[in-house]
């Protein structure tokens, strides 16, 4: 019987110490943890509430913006705002240039930046680091500092008020950027893939289209979201460059419902309202490759 009954030993202060600092840790990380949930879901209201807001105050008068209700939800949800703007104010033509304008100055940046960029860091030939650092030097001149020079050469061409006065400017500007984010991402592909196909009979065409290309589409996703920021939201070069109301942006359309005398901020409202949904739209569907982009990016520092 004395076998069946093992004696225990009392646990000893040291035992006793290591259970009670494990307990504390524990509660430590749980209360670091919930802290952090809290500071997260802070900077998540703070975050949301201006889109908020202004998709409220998009169904408001302006008695109740700035005098009666001006943070709460409308007491009378006046979605005619959204009518008005959309068969008064022509707000369909502008949304479609602005979708033009910004989808073809995209499609110039990504093709002739990762192009160049693929000339500028993976061949060899005679002015190729002069050539890179004009490029890069483009990012020390502020778009707006061109705007009287390209006013000019637009206007000997002939193309104010057309889209392309738009397009080219967009996509001259933002060829330096794609440039500097391209570089730092083909830089991280090695080359001796591209050696490898070539001893397969590649050529360079193939070793872009093939190799490089699909490597570089979180990079893409970058410049993209980059440039269509740049585009959608500029308003200085569209208010200059295309004056006819058949060629203006969402921006200029926007800034022209301000009357002289007298504003309905409810209309306005709705029209921001639409202008930021593609943006809330386009960043969505390319966030996660922004995220691997960054992944990888901290991988290779």
């Amino acid at each position: 019987m004395a076998k069946l009954f093992k004696k225990t030993k009392a646990p000893t202060g040291a035992q006793h110490q290591n259970g009670w600092s494990s307990i504390t840790l524990s509660a430590a990380r749980g209360t670091g943890k919930s802290v952090m949930y809290l500071a997260l879901g802070i900077w998540a209201v703070i975050q949301i509430f201006p889109l908020f807001w202004m998709f409220t105050f998009s169904l408001k008068d302006n008695q109740e913006i700035f005098f009666d209700n001006p943070i709460g939800l409308p007491n009378e949800w006046r979605w005619e705002n959204y009518d008005n703007v959309i068969n008064n104010a022509n707000m369909p033509t502008y949304f479609l240039n602005s979708v033009i304008v910004t989808l073809a100055t995209i499609a110039i940046v990504v093709v002739f930046g990762l192009m160049a960029t693929y000339a500028l860091t993976r061949m060899t030939w005679r002015g190729r680091n002069i050539f890179r650092g004009y490029y890069i030097f483009g990012l020390a001149i502020p778009i707006h500092a061109a705007l009287l020079p390209v006013f000019f050469i637009l206007r000997d061409l002939n193309m104010l008020n057309t889209h392309w006065a738009l397009i080219l400017p967009y996509s001259a500007f933002g060829l330096s950027m794609s440039i500097l984010i391209f570089s730092g991402f083909i830089s991280a592909i090695p080359k001796e893939l591209e050696e490898s196909a070539c001893l397969d009979g590649c050529s360079i065409y193939g070793i872009f289209f093939r190799i490089i290309l699909p490597l570089m589409k979180p990079a893409i996703s970058v410049v993209a979201i980059f440039t269509f920021l740049q585009c959608w939201n500029e308003l200085l070069f569209a208010s200059t460059y295309a004056t006819d109301w058949r060629f203006r942006t969402l921006t200029v359309g926007i800034m022209e419902m301000s009357g002289q005398f007298r504003t309905d901020w409810g209309p306005i409202g709705a029209g921001l309202s639409i202008a930021t949904l593609p943006t809330l739209l386009f960043y969505v569907i390319l966030s996660k490759r922004v995220q691997k982009s960054l992944v990888l990016g901290a991988v290779k520092g």
